[in-house]
């Protein structure tokens, strides 16, 4: 074990530190603080000196720390002004989780429309996908987003019950922003990372309908399961999409 292992404070040592290199030890503790809300979606962090000085570790440890969050979205580097706390407000996060854009260009700002809010019982393998037991109570989402007033995905979304209290339809019919950023900044989930599975389905009468498309017509099923600090569970999400004038865009590294 390293001196600089040797000098952190046993409470701050995460369980699995000593099989951990020192900057994955640090940045480890630094999700948990992240997760405990000891900094907020948008604040600055501490600076790297004053990080190493809490730590008791080279500054070197802390950068190489903090540039790994940075690279998976969970900080932002600010030049000239520090590093802080990502949020889903930022407007080049807004289409982070959103990986539909047209055929000849861009991604465009899409319109939500809520067409259901209710608590319910969580099906069986919902409620195995968020970690809970069958029939636990999770809030159900029906979602329309369409783009210049073309539908383009229909979203059936369960979160769980106790994490979303006061989630109602007049809640989400007074907001204008994005669903991510509803959930971070008023019931404290951010969405760290996503698992998703894609395939191909024939629309569903009542989707169809909805999506504006024949029934029977060829769709792209994107089912989706979010995740918040420390890989828990937060959001189920199937996402049934139009492609006739959109493709499902991501860059592999």
């Amino acid at each position: 074990m390293s001196a600089d292992t040797a000098r952190h404070p046993a409470a701050d040592r995460p369980r699995d530190a000593v099989f951990l290199p020192l900057y994955r030890q640090i940045k480890s503790l630094l999700v948990q603080q992240l997760h405990q809300g000891e900094w907020k979606p948008g604040e600055p962090i501490p600076s790297e000196m004053d990080l190493a000085a809490r730590f008791q570790v080279s500054q070197g440890t802390v950068r190489k720390a903090v540039d790994e969050m940075a690279a998976e979205n969970l900080l932002v580097r600010r030049q000239g002004k520090g590093t802080f706390v990502a949020t889903h407000q930022e407007p080049r996060a807004q289409f982070r989780f959103l990986r539909l854009v047209p055929d000849d260009g861009e991604s465009v700002p899409t319109q939500s429309t809520f067409l259901d809010c209710r608590r319910v019982k969580a099906p069986a393998d919902v409620a195995q996908k968020l970690a809970q037991r069958s029939g636990d109570s999770v809030i159900y989402l029906r979602r329309l987003l369409s783009v210049d007033a073309a539908p383009l995905v229909l979203d059936d979304i369960w979160l769980p019950a106790s994490l979303f209290r006061g989630l109602t339809p007049e809640r989400l019919a007074e907001y204008h922003g994005p669903l991510y950023g509803l959930f971070e900044s008023e019931f404290g989930t951010r969405m760290i990372r996503a698992d998703e599975r894609i395939r191909a389905v024939a629309a569903a009468p009542d989707v169809a309908a909805l999506l504006s498309v024949a029934p029977g017509s060829p769709l792209l099923l994107v089912d989706r399961v979010s995740y918040t600090y420390r890989d828990q569970p937060v959001e189920v999400r199937r996402g049934f999409c139009v492609t006739t004038e959109h493709h499902y865009h991501n860059e592999l590294f």
